[in-house]
């Protein structure tokens, strides 16, 4: 097996309804015999007034293992429908597919600058010289957050997971144990950064979304007393006044 990485970025408006977190977890639906979309990372890049975005400035990179490498142009081909299926007049749509045996290092460090600086398309293309990236609207300034989501997922130190398994029908408050046998950690952080047993309770405030962090997924949360804990990881909106 392969693991592919498949990015979007810019698919929505600021009053259609939907965001482009919905486009990219649809696309497990357009995968090719044998492939499997194992997870969706959303990335938050720069966040800035100076910075053209629809609402936060993110994107979305598709984690999918595949049989082998042969898939990579029809992933591309069926990557590129699902967009022109599925986007809104008016968004800038950016699209990147690469595999982990491709030369990251350049999106990574590309990925990386996009989170403190504003960058432009010419420095997206040059990155990703050697994978995939097009652009299939508007202005095509979302190659520079498909690049980017693409990067920063390969490097494996951000980013918050909004697909993967049955994460969005377990209930608002679980165990330990049953995020473990998951794969998510939960990890305390109270000062004294203590274990969490498994028998302990995990609320999750309704929405379950654990962080990438050295490449595992991890669940911040605060103790509450009486053996349970509170995830960290509420929806809150930026605002630039404060």
């Amino acid at each position: 097996m392969i693991k592919f990485y498949v990015a979007f970025d810019d698919t929505d408006t600021i009053d259609c309804g939907r965001g482009t977190g919905k486009l990219a977890r649809w696309f497990a639906d357009e995968l090719p015999e044998g492939c499997k979309q194992v997870m969706v990372v959303r990335q938050q890049l720069l966040h800035s007034p100076n910075i053209p975005m629809t609402s936060h400035n993110s994107s979305l990179c598709c984690i999918i293992e595949a049989p082998d490498e042969t898939v990579r142009e029809e992933l591309i081909k069926r990557g590129i429908a699902h967009i022109k299926n599925n986007f809104f007049e008016g968004s800038d749509p950016g699209f990147c597919v690469a595999t982990e045996n491709d030369n990251l290092q350049p999106l990574i460090e590309f990925g990386l600058k996009c989170t403190g600086t504003k960058v432009k398309q010419p420095e997206a293309f040059e990155a990703a010289k050697e994978v995939h990236l097009s652009g299939h609207g508007g202005t095509n300034d979302g190659v520079i957050g498909a690049v980017a989501a693409v990067g920063l997922t390969h490097f494996g130190e951000s980013g918050r997971i909004v697909d993967y398994g049955d994460l969005r029908e377990l209930p608002e408050k679980t165990t330990a144990g049953d995020l473990r046998e998951r794969n998510i950690f939960p990890m305390s952080v109270n000062r004294h950064a203590e274990y969490i047993p498994n028998d302990h309770i995990i609320d999750n405030q309704g929405s379950l979304r654990p962080h990438l962090s050295a490449k595992r997924l991890v669940l911040p949360v605060l103790s509450v007393g009486n053996n349970e804990w509170q995830s960290i990881s509420l929806k809150k909106e930026y605002n630039f006044d404060n």
